[in-house]
């Protein structure tokens, strides 16, 4: 019953921030000179832009498989790409891409992977996904001054507070695998606070369920303390994927024919707009990244700015949504009644 209630929350909050988006962006323009826009863009700019997509599910996929073989788990780089597809899907369908691990880690359940590595291998991916995001936010804040007040002053406060929650999401996950201790300290303490606040109802066997999620991190740490140069090659891949995704933007930016705005300008200012809204709480990122869209790219669409925002979130949020999803039900019909056929015939 609390598992339908929560999809039924999820999904009913998916359909409202969506309405309420495209009621924001679309309200009072002209949809006619948009679509014209949209239609006279050059598909062969647009086709490379798609690719990308795909190229940065395949890249954790690609990262699955890698860290699989560290543990001596052997699979099919497919049966990755088809792990990869269903959390990004699920991602981007929950609040804070929250339940895109969990699935991810139910399906390697079905392929008989131990839950503790399938949790230490998402846990590393978590931890160098967000990572990549910290080190390009910093570079911009420290190196490119110019750059912030160039293209960034209005929206300064919204991209310092993203890289401020991205850091201390780092920061916190790194606390938590490399000093356990101290971790359960400052998560007992919490746990309290929240009882006493009544935000929690007071639960016997929560605490012992805290300290069980430890072991996680306990095996995450024992893991990079003896695979440094895993982890090296992971955040390698994590950055190439993550620039993949971002320079979508500068294809759509090239298919409408414009010019003069760089390359590496154009990839930035989408990484400035993914560090923005990666900790908001906001199916991917959902409504914020087309505000912020809209007031970053002013200058480099021009009068083409609504029609760019259509197709830059087409391909890099929706055509995800759309390729993760039939990825997902490949995983189902494969992968899920693969582990329930054997489950019969053991029940047999």
């Amino acid at each position: 019953m609390k598992k339908n209630k929560k999809v039924i929350f999820n999904g009913v909050f998916l359909v409202v921030v969506f309405a309420l988006t495209i009621y924001g962006v679309f309200h009072g323009e002209d949809l006619e000179s948009m679509m014209d826009a949209i239609r006279s863009a050059d598909k062969r700019w647009l086709a490379p832009g798609l690719a990308l997509v795909a190229f940065f599910i395949w890249g954790e996929s690609i990262i699955i498989w890698y860290m699989m073989r560290s543990y001596g788990i052997k699979l099919k780089k497919r049966t990755c790409f088809l792990f990869s597809s269903v959390g990004f899907f699920f991602s981007c369908i929950t609040p804070s891409a929250s339940g895109g691990q969990p699935m991810q880690a139910y399906y390697m359940k079905k392929k008989n992977i131990p839950i503790p590595v399938s949790a230490v291998i998402l846990m590393i991916i978590t931890i160098t996904y967000k990572l990549v995001l910290v080190v390009i936010g910093i570079g911009v804040a420290v190196f490119g001054r110019g750059f912030l007040h160039q293209y960034l002053e209005g929206i300064l406060p919204v991209f310092y507070l993203g890289l401020a929650l991205n850091i201390f999401c780092v920061t916190f996950m790194t606390i938590l695998v490399f000093h356990p201790l101290l971790a359960r300290t400052f998560m007992v303490w919490g746990l309290k606070i929240l009882e006493k606040l009544h935000i929690l109802r007071r639960k016997d066997g929560r605490l012992k369920k805290l300290e069980d999620s430890m072991d996680a991190y306990r095996d995450t740490a024992a893991y990079l303390k003896t695979h440094s140069k895993v982890i090296a090659n992971v955040i390698g891949i994590t950055f190439v994927q993550r620039m993949a995704m971002f320079a979508v933007t500068w294809f759509v930016y090239r298919s409408f024919s414009l010019s003069g705005t760089g390359f590496w300008t154009v990839l930035f200012l989408q990484a400035v707009i993914s560090v923005s809204v990666d900790m908001l709480p906001l199916p991917g990122g959902m409504g914020i990244s087309e505000t912020l869209f809209l007031t970053i790219f002013a200058p480099v669409f021009g009068t083409l700015l609504l029609p760019g925002m259509v197709l830059c979130r087409g391909l890099g949020y929706y055509g995800e949504l759309l390729i993760s999803a039939l990825f997902t039900i490949v995983a189902q019909l494969t992968i899920g009644q693969e582990h329930d056929s054997k489950e019969r015939e053991s029940y047999e």
